[in-house]
């Protein structure tokens, strides 16, 4: 609010100015500014002041109100008397009732508002996310754009979300032109003119086409990967067995008849798109890159499977588990069927294992809906297939890495801590568990989130993303956090990219600023810094992680949201799949903690997969804080971001009260030294401590105990004095401990391997008076030095010293670590050590026990 007032006392004319939000309205809080004028200055309009602001804050900063007063109310004292500013009239905002879409772009843009999110009628100043849109929706708006001769950059539809603003930028988006595949059917070789989209020499190419069955005659096309691709190739490369990126659906069918129906459909989804037809090499060459075979015939294996060695299904899945299995990614399609019998349940099951190189989440409803029409018969009224290599050249010919650069430093680069939560940070494998939850939010729930995020103008995904980050910022203990997001890498892929088959997506780094930050406030600047993520969706995620003030070869962020639209089932679904199953779908990424919300048009669904952390959980704390942040957004939008629960209230009460109930009773009169002595007295030879081949037992530790004791007080040591140990771990270490306790003092430890400089301050500022030590440990600064390896023990008395004690009184000392400053002294009492150790509630020790 500060920046607001700052920038309206900036305007010419204005005096003094405070913003501040008000509802005065039951949910329904805006923010209203209020201003003087400079004598000799008139009431400026509401639009000329929006418009000036709007040139240096985003439009979510802008209040929607602006009153005029002759002075600002004050107090006495001459503070600003908020509650007696009034409340605001209609001449304060705006008027913004329909207007009529003007000029030939408005109009038609209008047309395809109201036909796509299915309204009557869209004035210019509609907003598209307040009318249903969310950012499945704009790729199709997009699309249809291009269809009807209109380009814009699908930024201003995130950022400026108003019918007059889009059609304002209409040609401003940079269209890429795609150049032609050149390699013709029947072309005898294939030359470096050919490819226009990578540069390779002849004998690379060569090469390249050696590995394709049937030569030259059977290459449609070579082209780098895209930038995901190039990530998930890393990955590929990198692990060690199995390959992460190994997806498998699962199905059952009722017959042999129904499964070759299924693989004859499959193979002609195959034929009509190329990137199922492409395969990845890398080998040999200066870049990866992958080819596109003419022909490439799926592999629909049988296995013969024993029922009696259990489930047929688990059969298949542990043989071709991803963490052991791995497709050759060389050959085309990088897609197998494999299936057997289940005589147990009277059907075959099959597994179609695919590579994440060539498909993602919405390239596989892509692939059902395809599917379905090849079941049915009606694959000619699919629309002409995209070829992959369109979006390849969007993401290789648009946007430079050096725009990339410069927006993500700006974002990043003040950064220094990764976001890791629970302290993850490996990637899922091997023989990680990987826990897996899906948890449907409660439909009144969903509605209610759908609805706030349209009063505010923003999607149903930034409020998911700002919950996502408030979930993270409490599980990594930060106030700033950064997570991956899954972004559909449509919004720029090219004309069809909204049915086009393919790895369209992109994980990169979105920042989320927590703290004080009021909730309203947070959530528009999420939604605001989505927006500007869409500019760069398919920037390489390699380029970004550079961009942080991280440590190079540390992650930036260990987990990942994907929040995605998932599409109801046509009516006809049910004919197609009759005798057919999906029995599950199986999606992993390379993070050890993922966040799937299925957007499904009325309803919402948590999808949580985490290694070695319980998944459920992970959803619930999403439910929970969704619940709370949309509360405090209705109402207390004031109410900073960083105090938004995660802790369901049932886990809250485990946590606060429940782990807190720790009041136990203990021995609470006795110093440490004489609970010892007890024991002395119970059990004196029985044994109290080994070091090495030595052992002391009660009798023989009290007896030395009891001689340095002798020897300290002879040194003028009594109770309240201070005396440092520069010791080993040893039985000397703990004859000392006990010995400056039955002086009364308090003992300071020291550590061996500390620097001169530290052990000096802290004996100097304990004051002690002796400093217990080994003759080999050269450290002066104390008044007495006493070296236990040269003194004659034999000649001390070994009874105990007849001395008053106080458990309140100072057992020792521990010093900080001194990292914020000079290290601090911290003193314990004999009686907080007793209540550490005696009937602690969790841990119970018994004199069978050995405690190391």
């Amino acid at each position: 609010l500060g920046e607001i007032q700052a920038r309206l006392t900036q305007l010419e004319g204005i005096k003094e100015a405070v913003v501040l939000a008000r509802e005065d309205v039951p949910g329904d809080k805006r923010l209203v500014a209020y201003y003087t004028s400079v004598a000799g200055h008139a009431k400026l309009p509401v639009e000329q002041l929006r418009e000036a602001l709007l040139e240096h804050l985003p439009d979510y900063m802008v209040p929607a109100l602006f009153v005029h007063l002759d002075a600002l109310p004050l107090s006495p004292n001459g503070k600003l008397e908020r509650k007696a500013l009034p409340v605001p009239g209609l001449e304060a905002a705006v008027v913004r009732e329909y207007e009529a879409p003007v000029g030939d772009t408005e109009i038609l843009l209008a047309q395809l508002w109201a036909e796509l999110l299915n309204v009557e009628r869209v004035g210019r100043h509609d907003h598209f996310f307040e009318l249903g849109g969310h950012s499945l929706l704009a790729v199709n708006l997009i699309g249809r754009m291009r269809r009807a001769g209109l380009s814009a950059d699908v930024r201003v539809l995130f950022g400026q979300p108003t019918l007059a603003a889009l059609a304002t930028a209409v040609g401003r988006g940079r269209e890429v032109q795609v150049p032609q595949n050149l390699i013709y059917r029947d072309c005898p070789r294939i030359t470096p003119p050919l490819l226009p989209l990578i540069e390779l020499d002849q004998a690379a190419i060569d090469r390249v086409v050696a590995t394709v069955p049937g030569g030259t005659a059977n290459v449609q096309d070579i082209y780098p990967l895209a930038p995901l691709q190039a990530g998930i190739l890393y990955h590929h490369l990198a692990a060690g067995q199995g390959d992460p990126y190994v997806l498998q659906a699962q199905f059952a069918f009722d017959s042999a008849g129904r499964l070759q129906a299924f693989a004859k459909a499959l193979q002609g989804v195959i034929e009509r798109n190329d990137i199922l037809r492409s395969a990845v090499l890398w080998e040999g060459l200066e870049q990866p890159l992958q080819v596109v075979w003419r022909e490439a015939p799926l592999v629909c294996e049988e296995l013969v499977l024993d029922a009696a060695q259990g489930p047929v299904l688990e059969q298949l899945q542990a043989r071709f588990d991803s963490r052991r299995y791995r497709l050759d990614i060389a050959q085309a399609p990088l897609l197998r069927l494999v299936h057997a019998l289940d005589p147990d349940h009277g059907r075959v099951v099959a597994l179609l294992l695919f590579h994440h190189l060539v498909m993602d989440h919405v390239a596989l409803e892509v692939l059902q809906h395809e599917l379905q029409a090849f079941l049915l018969g009606r694959q000619e009224r699919l629309a002409a297939a995209v070829p992959y290599r369109n979006y390849v050249a969007q993401a290789r010919l648009g946007m430079g890495e050096a725009e990339h650069e410069a927006f993500f430093r700006q974002m990043l680069g003040d950064i220094q801590q990764p976001t890791l939560p629970l302290g993850l940070q490996e990637a899922p494998g091997g023989e990680v568990a990987l826990s897996e939850a899906r948890l449907p939010l409660d439909r009144l729930l969903a509605r209610r989130l759908r609805e706030r995020a349209r009063q505010l103008g923003v999607s149903a995904a930034s409020l998911m993303h700002l919950a996502w980050g408030r979930v993270l910022g409490s599980l990594a203990a930060q106030q700033q956090v950064v997570f991956g997001t899954v972004l559909l890498g449509r919004m720029q892929g090219g004309e069809g990219a909204e049915h086009a088959l393919g790895v369209f997506i992109n994980t990169l780094p979105l920042r989320v600023d927590l703290g004080q930050v009021p909730v309203r406030e947070a959530l528009l600047a999420t939604h605001e810094r989505l927006a500007q993520l869409l500019g760069h969706e398919q920037a390489p995620l390699a380029l970004v992680q550079r961009c942080s003030g991280v440590e190079p070869g540390t992650p930036l962020f260990s987990s990942l949201l994907n929040y995605r639209h998932s599409a109801p089932a046509a009516a006809s679904a049910a004919e197609a799949w009759e005798g057919m199953q999906l029995l599950n779908a199986q999606e992993r990424s390379n993070y050890p903690l993922t966040l799937s919300v299925d957007d499904l048009g009325d309803g919402f669904l948590l999808t949580a997969v985490a290694a070695g952390v319980d998944a459920l959980r992970i959803c619930q704390y999403l439910q929970c804080t969704l619940e709370n942040l949309l509360q405090a957004l209705e109402q207390t939008p004031e109410l900073a971001i960083g105090q938004v629960a995660v802790l369901p209230q049932a886990e809250r009460q485990r946590v606060l009260v429940e782990f807190n109930a720790t009041a136990r009773d203990y021995p609470r009169r006795q110093a440490l030294h004489q609970r010892f002595e007890e024991q002395v007295r119970e059990r004196p030879q029985q044994v109290a401590a080994v070091h090495g081949q030595e052992v002391f037992s009660y009798a023989r530790l009290n007896a030395r105990a009891n001689q340095l004791a002798h020897h300290l007080l002879e040194l003028g040591v009594r109770p309240g004095a201070n005396v440092a140990l520069l010791l080993p771990r040893s039985l000397d270490l703990l004859a000392s401990q006990l010995a400056v306790s039955k002086c009364g003092a308090a003992y300071v430890p020291l550590d061996i391997h500390a620097p001169a400089e530290r052990l000096g301050f802290m004996l100097a500022d304990s004051q002690a008076l002796v400093l217990l030590a080994h003759s080999d440990q050269p450290l002066d600064g104390a008044p007495q030095r006493v070296d236990l390896d040269r003194l004659r023990f034999d000649r001390l008395p070994g009874h105990n010293p007849d001395l008053e004690a106080s458990s309140a009184a100072v057992a020792y000392i521990m010093y900080t670590s001194g990292s914020t400053g000079e290290p601090k002294g911290v003193r314990v009492p004999h009686r907080a050590i007793t209540r550490l150790v005696i009937n602690n509630g969790y841990a119970d020790f018994n004199a069978a026990d050995r405690v190391a």
